[in-house]
């Protein structure tokens, strides 16, 4: 019997685990690729959800299955993210402060322009894939789901990033925007195809979660804290940092709800983010990077 309820102690602690790295790297995914390769600041990634979330609800209240209306939620988003790139933000790379400001204000009128349109709230399709009971405790299948949908948009983004000629001068234009213009590389190009990404990412975040919380314009601003967090303390590398945060992140979050509730967990989100930033300012990409430089010297 005791065996019995350490296993489902055990499985629902792994659970809330899984859930929280989800939520986590879901989240932070599409503002880690336009932070890292950018250096934009934006403050509009949680209204950039908030869209997502809207036009996959639409598209499913029209009929269209669930996983095409995901899809024409992040390819929604992704259009309005070039609509935004070239009206506003190309005009603010390398201007990090000016882009808090100017996406900021993007923020605002989606909020209220939702708001104007759609109202406070839209009644949207309930949670997909019905629930399984493990020691009389309901779990969410689509949340387990999630969590393998987040693992292989990881798998996804390395590949991308390491493998194609798009992930290789990605990469050249984030570690030195002069030397990769001079070899040829289109680098305005290459920052307006890195917001596109980065605003479909959100946008496919926002249509994924819109069948587990309530839709409505201030929808974003659950996924807004949580997302900066796993980004800055990730550091500038948006594969391996963001990763790590999300893993380490979420266990700290899942222990603290598990054990106090949800409000201690975020509490203790952003008290371990604090903490770590003060410890390592350059995140977990750069305390591996330096690692890395340590062993390679020792060795050599």
């Amino acid at each position: 019997m005791t065996t019995i309820i350490f296993l489902e102690n055990a499985f629902n602690a792994i659970y809330q685990f899984m859930d929280s790295f989800s939520f986590l790297i879901l989240s932070a995914i599409g503002l880690a690729i336009i932070f890292g390769m950018m250096g934009v600041i934006n403050l509009a990634h949680g209204e950039f959800i908030m869209l997502g979330a809207y036009i996959t609800t639409l598209s499913c209240l029209a009929g269209v299955p669930i996983p095409i209306a995901i899809i024409l939620g992040s390819i929604g988003v992704g259009i309005f993210g070039f609509i935004v790139d070239k009206l506003i933000i190309r005009h603010l790379y390398g201007r990090p402060q000016d882009s808090v400001v100017a996406t900021w204000g993007i923020s605002l009128i989606m909020g209220q322009g939702m708001l104007i349109l759609m109202g406070p709230s839209l009644q949207g399709p309930s949670t997909p894939l019905g629930s399984f009971s493990v020691g009389g405790i309901n779990y969410s299948l689509y949340r387990l789901i999630l969590t393998i949908i987040a693992c292989l948009l990881v798998v996804l983004l390395y590949w991308v990033f390491m493998h194609t000629k798009f992930g290789l001068r990605s990469r050249a234009t984030m570690q030195n925007e002069e030397i990769a213009r001079s070899l040829g590389t289109n680098t305005s190009q290459m920052y307006t195809l890195t917001f596109v990404v980065g605003s479909m990412f959100a946008g496919l975040t926002g249509g994924l979660f819109s069948f587990t919380m309530t839709i409505g314009p201030t929808f974003g601003t659950g996924f807004l804290m949580e997302s900066f967090v796993t980004v800055i303390v990730g550091g500038a590398n948006p594969l391996i940092g963001t990763v790590m945060s999300g893993g380490t992140l979420g266990i700290v979050h899942s222990a603290l709800s598990y054990i106090f509730g949800t409000f201690i967990g975020r509490v203790g989100l952003l008290v371990a983010a604090i903490i770590f930033i003060r410890l390592w300012p350059t995140g977990f990409s750069g305390l591996l990077e330096k690692k890395i430089l340590r062993v390679k010297k020792t060795n050599g």
